[in-house]
């Protein structure tokens, strides 16, 4: 009788290749998400930038009775900071009584 004899278990490699796999899904559903929220913040950023611009050409205008006739102009007199390495502001005046065309670009688009 064999009843007592030890008989050693085959190794099988579906469980190893499912970990894995499990493993791959898990960590690419979570780059997918980490990188939605990436972009996410980086839509809110430039949403507050153009916020903060527009902020400074009205504060300039009710000030001064005129619209700023240039980016420069405007970074010096109603300071805002930002990433100029990431953001890039297109300003476009109209004239002294008209509001300026802006622009916020995200660089690299």
């Amino acid at each position: 009788m064999k009843r007592f004899t030890i008989h050693p278990r085959s190794r099988s490699w579906k469980w190893p290749a499912v970990s894995a796999a499990a493993f791959v899904l898990v960590l690419s559903v979570f780059l997918l998400v980490l990188e939605d929220f990436s972009q996410d913040t980086r839509q809110r950023q430039r949403q507050a930038l153009e916020t903060a611009v527009n902020r400074s050409i009205l504060s300039c205008y009710a000030l001064e009775g005129r619209y700023p006739q240039s980016l420069d102009y405007l970074r010096q007199h109603y300071p805002f900071s930002y990433d100029e390495d990431r953001f890039y502001i297109d300003y476009r005046p109209q004239g002294d009584n008209i509001l300026p065309e802006v622009a916020v670009l995200e660089r690299g688009e």
